[in-house]
């Protein structure tokens, strides 16, 4: 098993240790073997405020019995624990993971795409980079990320002091259409890659990276006034990418890809 991270001052090193225990401890009491664990959401993206949380997403399996049952569509396939001490850790078991990877559902792949790597065992975490650009659907992205920043526009940037960290809720959202669009690839989670499709926007990236700035030194709940040039921007998107027109279908059948997966990963963490 391996474990990496990009960054050590990212994830203080006792965080990373006591992420890794609650790992072990999740193998133990539920008999299941973790295949990959990250960091998702603002750690990830590159603009965690100083009291963010941090955000522990893993894909487990379970015993090779524990899906050759009669009930299995009644068996909990995630593992949930509290939040204590900041840690929000909670995974997702391999069946339920794959068949969400099948509807390129966001969260599991921005999970595999982390720059934040606490744990991978075995082909797993490989495997499914390789099937990324096969499954993913760039139509369900747009969808996906189109809906995201309407719904957070409208929810908290209308009044004039507005939160801080909503501001890159929409953002990176509407710069991840921009990716879509231009790339015809799942777009990357980490934020600052994003901001090459603004680069030719006058004085957006500079506003952009002065709030950036703002965010990492402010807590959770900060507030900002309006920021206009990002104000404009986000408003003009929003316009645009509404008429967007888009296929009903971008993709070929892949459930065969996934099940294949499936049965490897089955097969290598239990072996012998």
């Amino acid at each position: 098993m391996s474990t990496t991270t990009t960054d050590l001052s990212v994830i203080p090193a006792p965080a990373r240790a006591e992420i890794q225990s609650r790992l072990r401890r999740a193998e133990t009491e539920h008999e299941v073997r973790v295949l990959l664990a990250v960091e998702s959401g603002s750690r990830a993206w590159g603009f965690a405020s100083p009291d963010s949380d941090f955000d522990a997403r893993f894909i487990y399996v379970n015993r090779m019995d524990w899906y050759l049952s009669i009930g299995l569509e009644e068996q909990r396939d995630v593992i949930e624990y509290p939040i204590v001490d900041e840690m929000d850790i909670n995974g997702w078991d391999l069946r339920k993971a794959l068949r969400l990877f099948r509807g390129s559902n966001p969260g599991f792949v921005e999970w595999i795409q982390s720059p934040i790597v606490y744990e991978s065992r075995g082909r797993f975490h490989a495997r499914a980079l390789e099937l990324l650009p096969v499954v993913y659907s760039i139509v369900r992205g747009i969808h996906h990320y189109r809906s995201m920043a309407k719904t957070n526009f409208r929810g908290y940037l209308q009044a004039e002091q507005v939160p801080l960290k909503k501001y890159f809720y929409v953002l990176r959202p509407l710069l991840a259409v921009r990716w879509l669009e231009r790339h015809q690839r799942p777009a990357p989670i980490e934020f600052h890659r994003l901001l090459d499709t603004i680069r030719e926007e006058p004085g957006l990236p500079e506003a952009i990276d002065d709030l950036l700035e703002l965010k990492r030194n402010t807590g959770e709940l900060g507030l900002s006034g309006q920021v206009v040039p990002i104000q404009r921007f986000i408003e003009r998107e929003l316009d645009r990418i509404e008429g967007l027109e888009l296929p009903a279908k971008d993709r070929p059948e892949v459930e065969p890809l996934l099940s294949e997966l499936f049965r490897d990963v089955l097969r290598e963490s239990w072996a012998g």
